[in-house]
């Protein structure tokens, strides 16, 4: 199956999106066109290569967060009060797509254009909010880091430039 990522425009079909929380059900189906024209959020879709059906979405904002809420180690090592982020605003992947590697592939994804956006603008975190207990699972096991107190989470640019360097690198 070849997949395509590209921005939310008016001929992808989301009327059918179900991932299993209508929060994020809701907002792809009567949100998400609003927060792209009022330039608040950018939503990449997912969908086969040819077809127009919304599999899965992300949605990417520009973000601040206070140094005081970063962790100790890292914010004493920072001058400005507010820091640059990039907010990973909603992830979903459908249901029936579900359990096939997508929802990796989706954040593999986001997390690279992120790294990409660091290379042009002052980038220091990519923070999310996960929706419930599940999604900080995942989140977790992809390095990113608790924010104490918040419920939100963070990984630095720095580690996923990081870690895409490792993807790039031959094997023995």
């Amino acid at each position: 199956m070849e997949l395509t990522i590209s921005i939310l425009d008016k001929t992808h079909d989301k009327k059918e999106f179900e991932c299993g929380q209508p929060a994020l059900d809701n907002y792809i189906k009567r949100q998400a066109s609003q927060d792209v024209k009022k330039d608040l959020a950018v939503c990449y879709v997912l969908c086969q290569k040819g077809n127009t059906t919304v599999m899965g979405y992300y949605t990417l904002s520009s973000h601040a967060v206070r140094k005081d809420e970063l962790p100790d180690d890292l914010a004493q090592k920072l001058s400005y009060q507010e820091i640059p982020t990039v907010l990973l605003g909603r992830l979903a992947l459908s249901s029936s797509h579900q359990g096939k590697g997508l929802g990796h592939y989706l954040l593999g994804e986001a997390l690279t254009r992120c790294a990409e956006l660091g290379k042009q603008m002052g980038i220091l975190a990519v923070m999310v909010d996960p929706i419930d207990d599940k999604a900080a699972k995942f989140y977790k096991a992809f390095g990113f880091i608790p924010l104490p107190g918040s419920g939100r989470m963070f990984m630095t640019v720095k580690t996923i430039e990081a870690g895409l360097a490792a993807d790039d690198e031959p094997e023995d």
